[in-house]
């Protein structure tokens, strides 16, 4: 019997086209809350920003670390590494726009100086960690701050 193919929604024109079919949550294992409060004032600091991929190459001698190249909206580069690898080729991520905490200090990985952090959503389905790397509307510019 073959398999019928994922139904998709109506694409409306420039946006990805989205599948209509549910996931199976039921084992799926999210990490509990932090029960700590962080301030307002400490939350503020922290400074989210769309990126959009302009280049995302392998980290030489390291299997977890990809070097991404993104316009911060700035007019310079930004470098970011992140050890998501495992979880997905390069070439999957080129052009797309990405959510980066750019204000924290640089970080030397690999001889590499990476300066942000790109955000993900983690979680176990059984034994296996899924990683899906946050990713937004391509309409949204490089640069934009995140509220």
């Amino acid at each position: 019997m073959s398999e019928k193919p994922a139904e998709t929604a109506p694409s409306i024109e420039g946006a990805p086209i989205i599948s209509a079919e549910k996931p199976d949550f039921s084992n799926v294992q999210i990490e509990p809350l932090f029960e700590d409060f962080v301030d307002f004032e400490t939350f503020s600091k922290s400074d989210f920003r769309a990126v959009k991929v302009l280049a995302c190459e392998a980290v030489p001698k390291s299997k977890k670390l990809l070097k991404f190249t993104l316009d911060d909206g700035t007019g310079t580069e930004r470098t970011i590494l992140s050890g998501i690898h495992a979880f997905y080729e390069p070439e999957q991520l080129v052009g797309k726009t990405l959510i980066a905490i750019t204000n924290l200090p640089p970080r030397a990985m690999m001889g590499i100086e990476s300066c942000g952090m790109l955000l993900s959503a983690v979680h176990k389905e059984g034994d296996e960690e899924k990683l899906h790397l946050l990713q937004v509307d391509p309409h949204i510019p490089a640069g934009a701050k995140l509220y």
